[in-house]
């Protein structure tokens, strides 16, 4: 288990009780490590400045008492905004119908860059996307990465929340 997993396991009860879900967690750095924790609210609201700094105080001792590494750490905390990343298959599946843009890991018929609608999600391993009026099937431990497109439609969507 890498660390950045041990990290989110460590932290994802608390945050769960508190009523945010952990989006990703990442570590960026070289002699000073940067612990990335990107988190949204569980019912689907926007993150306010309140909402960041009760998750980075939570994260924050928290990894005080991991003590994941030797040495100093600095923390940051973000929300996805509303053209997040994609990082989970259930990402996928809450965002089907909206625009995204998908980078592979190897060529797929010669490209690796793919924008389209999120059709649907396959057996929980396959996204399948329209991609300029045909169906693409990506394998799901194929994508490097990918996030929603910035559109009306997603823009809609978020202010129907509020």
């Amino acid at each position: 288990m890498e660390i950045e997993d041990k990290i989110e396991a460590e932290i994802t009860p608390s945050l769960t009780d508190m009523g945010y879900e952990v989006v990703r967690v990442s570590l960026i750095g070289g002699d000073v490590k940067t612990i990335q924790v990107m988190a949204e609210r569980s019912d689907r609201e926007s993150m306010t400045l309140e909402d960041v700094t009760k998750v980075s105080r939570t994260v924050s001792a928290l990894m005080d008492i991991m003590d994941p590494f030797a040495g100093r750490w600095t923390l940051e905390v973000s929300s996805p905004g509303i053209d997040r990343p994609l990082f989970k298959i259930a990402d996928y599946e809450r965002f089907l119908g909206a625009e995204a843009k998908v980078e592979t890991i190897k060529d797929m018929d010669g490209r690796k860059r793919f924008k389209g609608r999120l059709i649907r999600v396959d057996n929980a391993k396959d996204i399948i996307m329209n991609v300029d009026g045909a169906e693409v099937v990506l394998p799901f431990d194929n994508i490097h990465k990918a996030k929603l497109i910035l559109t009306d439609d997603l823009l809609k969507a978020d202010m129907k929340k509020h």
